[in-house]
């Protein structure tokens, strides 16, 4: 794996970042569009008040995100600075209601189809939050380093993308791993299209992906023993 550091060409401002967020935000829109944001034009059930907040603030969280991606891409970099205090505190509030939002949907029994018991599947979101609070903690400590933050920050959230890819209509009953599959394929593009464009593989893309492919393998051996099944039985008493 490539370690060399330092600035990339000046391609790297191309609306790279922002494409890819805004295909995350229409994939999330068509993912969650009969549950959530059409949720009226289908007739799904009610949804509880916490969910519809998870809803809001993760497309907050991806609006942002394309904002942000925008301002750089159009090199407004003061205005992505300061707006960037306002992201980091975001990031907290995406981990909190989400942390919140899958104990409270074990505990109601939630499993999605052809998934595993709730309290198994509890792994799934809760490696999903570890994964986003740890590429995106990073990219706020590596701000200073545009080619690293955006990296990071990128793969951090395209990594959480799996419950919008699990609700898609052709996808929905597919099972776990397809959707990891399809997830992991999708940041691999975006990685292997970054190394292209810029002949040579960033660190940063090498090993935050190495991060994401790990954690699906991880929580499908951790899922499955006895201290996971006490724990996550202690996390919904």
């Amino acid at each position: 794996m490539a370690t060399a550091v330092g600035p990339l060409p000046s391609t790297s401002r191309r609306p790279f970042y922002s494409l890819v967020v805004l295909l995350a935000l229409l994939l999330i829109f068509a993912g969650f569009a009969r549950t959530y944001y059409l949720k009226t034009l289908f007739d799904t059930p009610v949804l509880p008040l916490l969910v519809h907040l998870h809803g809001a603030v993760m497309t907050g969280w991806f609006a942002l995100l394309f904002i942000q991606a925008r301002l750089i891409a159009t090199h407004r970099t003061a205005v992505h600075r300061r707006l960037g205090i306002f992201g980091a505190v975001w990031a907290l509030v995406v981990l909190m209601v989400g942390f919140a939002t899958a104990i409270h949907a074990a505990r109601r029994g939630f499993t999605p189809p052809a998934g595993p018991p709730p309290l198994v599947f509890l792994v799934v979101p809760l490696m999903d939050l570890l994964v986003f609070a740890a590429l995106t903690g990073a990219a706020l400590w590596f701000r200073r380093r545009p080619d690293i933050h955006r990296r990071l920050m990128l793969m951090g959230s395209v990594g959480i993308l799996a419950p919008a890819v699990g609700r898609l209509p052709i996808i929905d009953r597919s099972g776990l791993p397809v959707i990891f599959g399809l997830v992991l394929f999708g940041a691999a593009a975006c990685v292997a299209y970054d190394t292209w464009r810029n002949r040579r593989l960033h660190p940063a893309f090498g090993w935050s992906l190495l991060f994401v492919v790990i954690s699906v393998p991880l929580r499908v051996g951790l899922a499955g023993t006895a201290g996971w099944q006490r724990f996550a039985a202690w996390l919904i008493s």
